[in-house]
């Protein structure tokens, strides 16, 4: 399935992930940490992670006009630990009535198979091949 939207989590998934909107010729959403309202006067949707890898809690979020009920949405980085980034991810796309279609990541660290699968989510390089 193709996706309408790709979202990029800044840093290094904002880079990747417009790359890859580029590529697929679609529409590009960095999703932003810890932005608070005052970013600008637009609406937000913001959600919390569980705990990442370095055990923190961080905020993600983006302004709500950017992904519409009815986009196809995929999550692109450059490296997946807990995937607690891409559960977030997913999270807000729901809260926008998109469709998630899953994540890809360049290194999949992910220790839980079952994650992987129900994100669903697919890396370039396996993190035991580094």
């Amino acid at each position: 399935m193709t996706p309408t939207v790709v979202l990029g989590p800044v840093s290094r998934g904002s880079l990747l992930g417009a790359l890859t909107a580029a590529a697929l010729g679609v529409g590009f959403v960095e999703i932003r940490k810890d932005c608070g309202q005052a970013t600008d006067s637009d609406r937000w949707v913001r959600r919390t992670t569980g705990p990442d890898y370095r055990d923190r809690h961080v905020v993600f979020g983006f302004r709500r006009d950017l992904v519409m009920a009815g986009d196809r949405v995929l999550m692109v980085d450059d490296w997946a630990d807990t995937g607690a980034t891409a559960l977030v991810a997913r999270a807000l796309v729901e809260d926008c009535g998109a469709r998630w279609i899953g994540a890809a990541c360049v290194v999949d660290a992910l220790g839980n198979a079952r994650l992987r699968h129900d994100l669903p989510l697919r890396g370039l390089i396996d993190v035991r091949r580094l």
